[in-house]
């Protein structure tokens, strides 16, 4: 009786020990991936690691999705290829994917918003049905490119009704996904359609611009000095004082922001000037404290601040302007809060050079506009 016991416990742990051994194997790497670094470090080391977790079974797949939570974007960009080298074999193989595992994954929203698109895309692949029922629900994910993804759905959906001569659906259908639209493009092409349609969007609303300034300047930017020239305004807002500036004395003027896509214009007040730099003031309103982000578009050297702590600085010139082109982090305190931004220019005379303006809003991290509490 002992022996076969005792047989029965060699059996199982000759049967246990493999797989213990591979789970332990499989985090070893999994590890070893997630310390890559910057400049190279640690890159020898991942791609050996890389050998085994793509030779995974599909099994493995929802752990490896995992390991990308919190990951830096090399590491994450190192277990993305292993899950897609998975995914390929295995479906080329004629097996299944845990779809089951990846619908549980996908369903915590916790998880990495990169690694949950993976997670719907191998779904998709595996599953065409399920993927297609899955993404008509999240019009509302955290996850921007998920719901981007549902959006577009709905937004193509209305095109078809329209196509097929039903304007009056297709309205009612863009109006609906109107709200959960975050993209600034699928914002601006379902305006564009509810316009043709006769219900124009108010789309600055939309986008939710900060409209209204003060700005000062110009100040001497000449050889590129402004953008590491710290002038009064950084060191202290005193909306009453009066600087010495470029070309003179300097003091605070308003301007409104303009058109569609909110464009602060500093060429109007300030002069069309070139060599120069001037800020940009406004104050913001909160109910509460929250994060935030700071969403800028601008052509001109530029940096920004919130409540005194700097956010982020570009010192690049004439390299285009787009809607939610730089994405700054920040954190709004309960009352007012201080938006300050810098703009330089440089001293080039062609005529697309001259363009002195950039566009702001504030959102929550997922896109939504966070409106200022007092106008």
């Amino acid at each position: 009786m002992k022996s076969r016991l005792l047989k029965s416990v060699l059996f199982v742990g000759l049967l246990v020990a493999p797989a213990l051994g591979h789970a332990a194997s499989l985090a070893r790497s999994l590890d070893t991936i997630r310390a890559v670094g910057p400049e190279g470090k640690g890159n020898a080391e991942a791609a050996a690691a890389w050998k085994t977790v793509s030779a995974a079974d599909s099994g493995e797949v929802v752990t490896i999705l995992k390991a990308m939570n919190g990951a830096n974007d090399l590491a994450a960009n190192w277990l993305r290829s292993a899950v897609d080298t998975i995914a390929a074999r295995e479906l080329a193989a004629g097996k299944k994917l845990p779809v089951a595992a990846l619908q549980k994954y996908l369903a915590d929203t916790k998880n990495d918003p990169s690694a949950r698109r993976l997670a719907y895309e191998i779904i998709a692949r595996s599953d065409p049905a399920t993927g297609e029922k899955l993404i008509s629900g999240m019009l509302e994910d955290p996850g921007s490119e998920l719901r981007r993804d549902a959006v577009q759905r709905r937004i193509d959906a209305a095109l078809a009704v329209r196509k097929a001569g039903n304007s009056n659906d297709a309205a009612q259908r863009l109006q609906f996904v109107l709200p959960s639209a975050r993209d600034a493009e699928q914002l601006e092409s379902i305006a564009k359609e509810l316009k043709e349609l006769g219900q124009p969007v108010d789309l600055p609303k939309v986008f939710g611009w900060v409209w209204d300034w003060k700005v000062i300047g110009p100040f001497d930017s000449t050889g590129g000095v402004g953008f590491d020239k710290v002038y009064p305004p950084e060191e202290k807002i005193d909306l009453a004082a009066e600087y010495d500036g470029k070309n003179g004395k300097v003091r605070w003027q308003d301007i409104t922001a303009h058109g569609d896509r909110g464009l602060a214009d500093l060429n109007k007040p300030l002069g069309a000037l070139k060599g120069v730099a001037g800020y940009a003031y406004t104050e913001f309103h909160s109910d509460s404290k929250r994060p935030v982000e700071i969403r800028l578009g601008c052509k001109n050297a530029w940096k920004v601040w919130l409540n005194g702590k700097f956010l982020f600085g570009r010192d690049e010139y004439h390299r285009g302007m787009e809607i939610d082109q730089y994405r700054l982090a920040g954190e709004l305190q309960k009352g007012k809060n201080v938006i300050l931004v810098k703009l330089c220019q440089n001293e080039q005379t062609e005529q697309w050079t001259k363009e002195w303006e950039f566009q702001l809003r504030v959102t929550d991290p997922l896109g939504a506009v966070v409106a200022s509490a007092k106008k």
